[in-house]
């Protein structure tokens, strides 16, 4: 799984940064890891050197093994608040998904592969 994190000429994106956001997100997506070609994240800050109270943002789009590429956007005061708000979004979206793929309409198919007398 590579991941390749890149941010806004806003903010600065030093090594402990990246860090941070890979750790974060290879803890909070092991269990998803193998189905996961790439993770690009991108950072901003959306108000430059204003203040405010959400103006972190961080976007997170991964590309799943066979499937078409998956979003999430998080705005927090932090970045490192956005990185985690968007880990765990992703995760729930990919729950989800996984949940939805294992569990075909809730019930056990009629068909069978017994012949039919």
């Amino acid at each position: 799984m590579q991941i390749h994190v890149s941010t806004d000429h806003n903010l600065d994106g030093h090594e402990g940064l990246t860090r941070h956001v890979e750790a974060n997100l290879k803890a909070g997506l092991a269990r998803f890891s193998d189905g996961i070609t790439s993770i690009e994240v991108r950072l901003s800050d959306e108000n430059a050197a204003k203040s405010g109270n959400a103006d972190k943002r961080c976007v997170i789009e991964i590309r799943p093994a066979g499937r078409n590429p998956v979003a999430v956007t998080d705005n927090r005061a932090t970045i490192e608040e956005a990185v985690e708000g968007a880990t765990r979004k992703l995760r729930r979206l990919l729950d989800s998904a996984q949940g939805r793929s294992n569990d075909h309409k809730g019930g056990a198919s009629i068909r069978t592969d017994e012949d039919v007398d």
